[in-house]
C-alpha cells in the first residue's frame, strides 16, 4: 500500500514505515503530524484518486531537524571584474510514514 501525498508544496510517494526528507516543517521532534492533502492511494492493486479521498490521511513523525549540503553559487562576468560568491544549505526535516488510513 502506497500513496502521493502533498507535503510542504512537494508531492511524495509514501508508504508505511518509511523515511523522508522534506522542506523544514514546525514541529518538535518526536511529534506526530498528520496531511490530510492525499492525490492518490494504492491499496492490493486497486487505486483511489479524487473523491474516493475523502477523509484520507497520512500520519507521520518527526525524526530530526537537519541541514542539506552546501551550493555554492558563483556568478562571474568577464573582462568586467564582477565576481560574486554565495553559499546556501537548505533547511530539511526528517519524517517517518507511521500509517495511512483511506
Amino acid at each position: 500500500m502506497y500513496a502521493i501525498v502533498s507535503i510542504a508544496g512537494q508531492q511524495f510517494k509514501v508508504a508505511k514505515d518509511q523515511q523522508i526528507f522534506v522542506h523544514r516543517l514546525q514541529g518538535d521532534e518526536g511529534a506526530s503530524i498528520e496531511f490530510d492533502s492525499v492525490l492518490l492511494a494504492e491499496n492490493e492493486g486497486k487505486f483511489k484518486l479524487g473523491s474516493d479521498l475523502k477523509g484520507a490521511k497520512v500520519s507521520a513523525k518527526i525524526v530530526s531537524h537537519l541541514k542539506g549540503d552546501k551550493v555554492i553559487v558563483f556568478k562571474k562576468k568577464r573582462r568586467k571584474g564582477y565576481k560574486k560568491k554565495n553559499g546556501h544549505r537548505q533547511q530539511f526535516t526528517k519524517i517517518e510514514i507511521t500509517g495511512i488510513t483511506l
